[in-house]
């Protein structure tokens, strides 16, 4: 093993243990409309990935409020590292969704948050998703 291996090797494994929350990483299903009855019905979600994570707020997210209808609403900025050799069947995209079901910090359990970018590297200790918090 080169010493390059050896310290993304190292470098992977700390940053598996600081994984402390526990998320659901999900494609949500397109509603459809019923012409019969006259409703929406929702369809359901595709899993992508279930399992430990990292959830950090970004450094420089400051929250910025923008109109949503008749709301405001405050974007925050977070950074989500899943362990670096994940494997998932479908790749996750922009507007996926992530809900953070268990963590140290009671406040995060609960917390829904909208996939906005992802990041590759084959030097990277973690597989990195940004995302938002859109409350």
């Amino acid at each position: 093993m080169s010493e390059l291996e050896a310290a993304l090797a190292a470098g992977r494994l700390a940053a598996l243990e600081l994984q402390r929350e526990t998320i659901a990483l999900y494609r949500p299903g397109d509603d459809g409309f019923d012409w019969d009855t006259g409703t929406d019905s929702p369809a359901g979600a595709t899993a992508i990935y279930s399992g430990p994570a990292r959830v950090k707020p970004a450094a420089q997210s400051r929250g910025e409020e923008i109109d949503a209808g008749e709301a405001n609403v405050t974007l925050r900025e977070y950074t989500v590292s899943l362990p670096w050799d994940t494997t998932v069947a479908q790749l996750p995209a922009v507007g996926d969704l992530m809900d953070v079901s268990a963590s140290p910090d009671a406040r995060m359990v609960g917390l829904r948050l909208w996939v906005t970018g992802l990041q590759y590297s084959s030097t990277a200790t973690a597989w990195r998703i940004t995302v938002e918090d859109r409350s």
